[in-house]
């Protein structure tokens, strides 16, 4: 049996590992909680206007003089659409980085910032558009202070998606952000598979930018 300064050696051996789990659950969470980047607000709880829609429309539609009046139209609504249903099938009810926590905890499906641009994307891509086309950028790549960022972006057929679109659900818990590419002052927007062969050595695929 233990006398009494083997039960104090004890109490000190468990205090410190206490002290050490603690400390790992903490840095586990500051992690988690910069899964993306910084967000602003938490999704609003009302359907986007009809005003939005069209605002967005008449955006995409500026995009160059080839684009489909139609097409801008539907991207429009999609865009708008898509993001509420994500935001339901994601089970949004908290601020973005609230959330990042949460689904790397497992506590949600999704809704990290690269899971919103993902399906953005696909939802989009499956209209088979014409004359837009969907692609996909990250931020921050360059960066060693803040945390990757990822989104859709929408241009005209044959534009470089700097010409684009910022296509965002994340930042806004849900509800669409959206911002000419060069007008998005919080984010410095890279091609992603410029970024992905930069640092993975993956080779461009123009289907996946």
């Amino acid at each position: 049996m233990l006398g009494g300064q083997g039960h104090i050696f004890a109490w000190r051996i468990r205090g410190q590992i206490l002290g050490q789990i603690r400390a790992l659950w903490v840095a586990f969470a500051v992690v988690a909680l910069v899964g993306c980047a910084s967000p602003p607000t938490t999704r609003p709880s009302t359907s986007p206007a009809r005003q939005d829609i069209d605002r967005l429309a008449a955006a995409i539609l500026a995009l160059g003089p080839d684009v489909d009046p139609g097409e801008a139209a539907q991207a429009a609504r999609l865009a708008f659409s898509r993001s509420r249903e994500l935001a339901l099938a994601y089970q949004i009810t908290d601020p973005p980085l609230v959330h990042n926590t949460k689904v790397n905890m497992g506590l949600k499906p999704r809704g990290l910032c690269w899971h919103w641009a993902e399906d953005m994307q696909q939802r989009l891509n499956a209209e088979g558009f014409a004359t837009l086309r969907i692609h996909r950028a990250i931020a921050n790549a360059d960066n060693p202070f803040r945390i990757d960022h990822s989104t859709a972006l929408i241009a005209a057929r044959g534009d470089p998606m700097q010409d684009g679109i910022v296509l965002d659900p994340w930042r806004l818990g849900g509800w669409l952000f959206w911002a000419p590419v060069l007008d998005d002052a919080d984010y410095d927007w890279q091609p992603r598979s410029r970024v992905l062969a930069r640092r993975y050595g993956v080779a461009p695929v123009l289907s996946a930018q």
